[in-house]
């Protein structure tokens, strides 16, 4: 966790830490929500993921690392119910009947859909039992939940799994909770799981933030969507980086960008120039997420080096700020600004898409007769360090990128 905190990384987002179904599962079919590794059921003591214990060590050490760790909430749907049960509202036969061995949040069919509070709901899980929030039996016991797991586990935010299967209600009220922190009072982070178009996530965000003082956020879908294009699609056009259609075009303090996640990996993940995509979250507005195992597993992170994640993080968090400003676009070449903000200073991002050579225009840059120093770059089969740049007395520099690669430009004061 040093290493991590020292790059520059503020948060850690850790799966769903309670007992699903089955035990080996990644903790995305619940079922004892306070059973943390303690418990003897469902084929096993300790979750997926290790112990109680080992839980609470490791967001102890998150903290004193000055980070903040994140719960995947899973409220939608459950699995694993101890013994079937009939819906008398539609006749039907489910497994609804929970009993946990931790005693708590116990349910039966009352507290899925249908139900006597709501008979029909839009999105389900899969054929899982489908959780009814509006029963208030339903709604106070995650609500004690939630509070549950800042005040007594320690995490400092939620990742809200599957929104769509819920009233945005439900998040709005496990935002307005609030938790201690040295005796100072914290309000919980949010992030939303709304895998929609840019439509359904705006329409989600409104419903969701009304009226509260604690916004969530959501996961920025439609740019990954071009991401993907960017970096596997041949004859990708840079212009439609440019388009209004992504949640951090329209409303980027509201935007969680990323490249990759644990689900569109499996499916859909990124195969080439993933760096590319990194290069772009880190660089923009946004809240970005790194996927650990692209900084780890697939050696993308590369710490000490000018041509990995880790520089990008540590640009992030020293120049990234303030709005951002697109210099120049053409299909093969994009060159944006971001103006700084405080104490960060600001950067001019290259991204070139020709495969075959180096690319480049003059701009004007808000900064005049300033000299600019590339802090990260790659490119595809070109290790060449670029060449400072020296904006004129107008601004005006001549930016440049290798093949298939990006550069970040530091304004020197």
């Amino acid at each position: 966790m040093e290493g991590l905190s020292k790059q520059g990384f503020s948060a850690i987002w850790l799966p769903p830490a309670s007992k699903g179904y089955p035990s080996f599962s990644m903790g995305y079919s619940p079922y004892d929500y306070y059973d943390f590794g303690e418990f003897n059921q469902k084929g096993s003591i300790p979750t997926w993921f290790g112990s109680k214990h080992q839980l609470l060590d490791l967001i102890k050490e998150i903290h004193h690392h000055q980070m903040q760790v994140y719960a995947d909430l899973v409220i939608n749907h459950n699995s694993g119910a101890d013994s079937e049960e009939t819906n008398p509202i539609d006749g039907k036969i489910r497994w609804t009947k929970f009993n946990p061995a931790s005693g708590k949040f116990k349910r039966d069919w009352t507290c899925f859909h249908p139900s006597y509070y709501e008979t029909w709901d839009l999105h389900t899980f899969g054929d899982m039992p489908d959780l009814c929030h509006r029963n208030p039996h339903v709604y106070s016991e995650l609500i004690e939940y939630a509070q549950y797991l800042l005040d007594k586990i320690g995490f400092d935010g939620f990742r809200y799994d599957f929104v769509l299967g819920y009233g945005g209600w439900m998040a709005r009220a496990i935002q307005e909770l609030r938790t201690l922190r040295n005796g100072k009072v914290q309000k919980p982070y949010g992030v939303g799981e709304c895998w929609e178009n840019i439509r359904t996530i705006d329409d989600w965000l409104n419903e969701t933030n009304s009226f509260t003082d604690n916004p969530v956020g959501a996961f920025d879908f439609p740019l990954r969507d071009k991401l993907k294009n960017l970096c596997d699609t041949f004859g990708f056009s840079l212009k439609q980086l440019t388009g209004g259609d992504t949640l951090v075009s329209q409303r980027p303090g509201s935007a969680v960008t990323f490249a990759e996640n644990h689900d569109i990996v499996r499916t859909n993940g990124i195969i080439n120039d993933k760096m590319l995509a990194y290069s772009v979250i880190l660089t923009h507005e946004g809240y970005p997420c790194v996927f650990w195992q692209d900084y780890f597993n697939w050696n993308l992170g590369l710490e000490g080096q000018k041509s990995g994640i880790s520089e990008l993080v540590k640009i992030h968090e020293a120049n990234a700020g303030g709005t951002t400003n697109v210099l120049y676009v053409d299909d093969n070449l994009y060159i944006m600004q971001r103006v700084g903000s405080g104490d960060q200073k600001g950067l001019v991002y290259v991204l070139n898409n020709r495969g075959d050579a180096w690319n480049g225009s003059g701009v004007i840059t808000n900064w005049k007769n300033t000299k600019f120093v590339p802090a990260a770059w790659r490119g595809r089969n070109d290790i060449n360090t670029p060449q400072n740049v020296v904006a004129d007395s107008n601004g005006w520099g001549q930016f440049w990128a290798p093949p298939r690669g990006y550069v970040v430009y530091i304004p020197q004061s």
